[in-house]
């Protein structure tokens, strides 16, 4: 039988994790030390060193513990989608516009605001969940494509396009978006957004 002591233990990567997830989104990657973390999530500064070296390796932890699993459920869903293209597409859009709320959604906003200054977390992001996030929207475009759902069109060209502006909403969001009461609510966005593409992609 484990002992409180060791569950203890077995908790502190999930909990070093939890921690540093609340930091960059507070103080940004740069200006968060591990010593910070270690602080938030009450452990010792050293015991910290015994799970994540260095802070870059807690965030690729972040990256492949938090966020991929959340890539991964998309992959499933979309797969099982007996659905026509347009609707798979919708599902699979409106999905990603409802994790912009979860606490994960402020790693993409560290890695767009920070990138700059750490190219090689930014070519991690890049190959580990964006081009994986845009392969998967690109077979459910070529599926409508094929399927005679969706006019000829390039699917590579339209992946991007149909998520750049979840993007701009979760940015917007969370830096000049706060100062515009005016702008529309992301449930008005995302209607409008999927009504546009999808009448873009109409045969």
């Amino acid at each position: 039988m484990s002992t409180p002591r060791t569950r203890r233990k077995d908790a502190r990567p999930d909990e070093i994790r939890a921690a540093a997830l609340a930091l960059f989104a507070e103080r940004g990657f740069a200006a968060t030390r591990l010593d910070d973390v270690a602080r938030r999530a009450g452990i010792a500064k050293g015991t910290i060193y015994l799970y994540f070296p260095t802070k870059e390796d807690l965030f690729r932890a972040l990256v492949r513990q938090d966020l991929l699993p959340n890539l991964a459920a998309l992959e499933q869903a979309a797969a099982a989608h007996s659905g026509p293209a347009p609707a798979r597409l919708r599902d699979l859009l409106a999905t990603m516009a409802a994790r912009m709320d979860a606490p994960t959604a402020a790693i993409p906003r560290l890695i767009l605001a920070e990138s700059g200054n750490f190219p090689a977390l930014a070519r991690f992001y890049a190959e580990e969940v964006v081009a994986r996030g845009l392969a998967l929207l690109t077979r459910v475009i070529a599926a409508g494509v094929a399927a005679g759902e969706f006019r000829p069109i390039d699917p590579a060209a339209v992946a991007p396009l149909a998520v750049a502006p979840l993007v701009m909403a979760l940015l917007w969001r969370g830096s000049i978006g706060r100062h515009v009461p005016a702008t529309p609510g992301p449930e008005t966005l995302l209607a409008t957004h999927l009504d546009l593409l999808l009448r873009a992609l109409a045969p």
